[in-house]
């Protein structure tokens, strides 16, 4: 009977940290402006700076838009360049050696959602690894894996919005979330990487969202 109770009670366990798991993730979904609004979003335009190192600092803009556009552009002796992105079909990306945007043959663009829409459908499985503290604040850990890859996300356990990410050759910190219409959008991001030649923070002062670019703003 004991080792019975036993192996009922990991089942239970397993179907407790699973629906944990979902819950978190569905409350941030809810918190940060609902399913329906991250769905109805198509456009995104990131504006601020960004800091690498101490010293350097650049202007910094950021499109993307639905379902894999995505163009960086940053400012240099007053000059507007394009550093990456992808144009629906070839990605590209500064080789700085050269100081030239080349074309990227195996680049992989990232989806416009994050993983956490329609996670389930897209292949992942989640699972919930406890509290743990990001800085000074208690977050709800979940692991998201599909096929080999696992993904660590940390969420604030009080507003359940994202602080932390890590993948696995970087790692995201996210702070100072604001209102952006109807959702709710880090203006701080931070990014690290067990290289350090990629470290950066990036600090925004403007979102917009579901902003109609013009035809040619991905072409590179």
């Amino acid at each position: 009977m004991k080792k019975l109770l036993f192996v009922f009670a990991l089942i239970f366990s397993h179907f407790t940290f699973a629906q944990t798991a979902k819950e978190i993730i569905d409350k941030n979904i809810e918190l940060s402006g609902g399913l329906t609004n991250w769905k109805l979003l198509n456009s995104v335009l990131l504006q601020g700076k960004v800091v690498l190192g101490i010293k350097d600092e650049y202007a910094i803009k950021i499109y993307q838009q639905r379902p894999n556009l995505t163009k960086t552009v940053i400012t240099i002796n007053g000059k507007d360049t394009a550093i990456e992105g992808f144009d629906g079909n070839k990605g590209y990306a500064m080789n700085y050696a050269t100081n030239k945007l080349q074309e990227y043959p195996e680049y992989v663009s990232e989806s416009f959602d994050n993983d956490f829409i329609d996670w389930e459908s897209k292949g992942f499985d989640a699972k919930y690894l406890g509290k743990e503290k990001v800085g000074e604040i208690y977050c709800h850990k979940v692991e998201l894996t599909k096929n080999v890859n696992k993904n660590m996300y940390y969420f604030d356990a009080k507003t359940y919005m994202l602080l932390k990410e890590v993948k696995k050759d970087e790692t995201m910190v996210y702070s100072d979330y604001k209102k952006v219409g109807n959702l709710t959008m880090p203006f701080r991001i931070e990014s690290s990487s067990s290289k350090k030649d990629g470290d950066y923070v990036m600090l925004l002062n403007k979102i917009d969202i579901n902003k109609v670019f013009p035809a040619n703003i991905f072409k590179f």
